[in-house]
């Protein structure tokens, strides 16, 4: 059925409706790549290495990583994903999320949506792409967190006025382990995924890290990142003529109950 469907419905590009799937070449090559040196807390590429930036999320997240910048094709194809109903777009997405790491912990969760919203969607985009990378490193995927009431769109807000509105609008089923990787698909200003956070430690959980598919960041970004046929590019994320480098992520204990 698969192949037949292929045929009859050939894939096509995400972010421009041409081309060959799930990016055509001049898509890609459009695609900005989050290239080494970085921020070591939070991933933010840098001219050279440093310890912590300005802009590093709230401190209840531990360190934070995304292998692509919330710009261009890669917007659209995030946004399809969100929005589209192309949920198949989260396969090669968490392929290349899962080759940023080290993400070491011991399960996978994600960001959950609300009710209302997972419903107009049919699916929560962030538990799709928690379920795709969480194999690809090795460790289990569940989902561990409820939002206990409803949140507007923060896309307007500044970062203070996002955590305001969030504060106390997740809590966590249960206990949870302590090394968790908490998947979303964007991250601004960190605002959702330290509300979820610290949901997440009052639980149980001592260290989190997320890993979202992009990050979307003000100020300028070097031009490497923009360089992704070139030589600055990082092998092993998905993108064409892309190899693979794998994860070091160690499988652990099962979740506690």
């Amino acid at each position: 059925m698969g192949a037949l469907l292929d045929l009859l419905f050939p894939g096509r590009c995400a972010a421009c409706g041409g081309g060959s799937w799930p990016l055509c070449q001049p898509c890609a090559a459009s695609v900005p790549v989050i290239t080494p040196p970085l921020c070591d807390r939070c991933g933010r590429p840098t001219d050279s290495p440093v310890a912590r930036c300005v802009d590093c999320p709230p401190r209840e997240i531990d360190v934070a990583r995304a292998p692509f910048l919330y710009d261009g094709p890669l917007a659209r194809t995030v946004r399809a994903l969100k929005f589209g109903g192309w949920r198949a777009l989260a396969t090669p997405l968490a392929a290349s999320m899962a080759r940023v790491g080290p993400l070491e912990a011991e399960w996978v969760t994600w960001v959950p949506l609300s009710r209302n919203r997972r419903a107009s969607r049919g699916y929560d985009q962030a538990e799709v792409l928690a379920r795709e990378l969480a194999p690809r490193v090795g460790l289990p995927a569940a989902g561990m967190l409820r939002r206990i009431r409803e949140t507007p769109s923060q896309a307007s807000r500044s970062g203070r006025e996002r955590r305001r509105a969030l504060l106390g609008a997740f809590a966590a089923d249960g206990d949870v382990p302590r090394s968790i990787l908490l998947v979303d698909d964007v991250l601004t200003t960190g605002a959702t995924a330290a509300s979820c956070a610290t949901a997440l430690r009052e639980a149980g959980a001592r260290r989190v890290v997320v890993v979202t598919a992009a990050r979307s960041l003000r100020g300028p970004v070097p031009a490497r990142c923009f360089d992704i046929i070139g030589p600055c590019s990082r092998p092993g994320l998905w993108l064409p003529g892309g190899s693979s480098s794998g994860s070091r992520c160690q499988p652990q204990a099962k979740r506690p109950t």
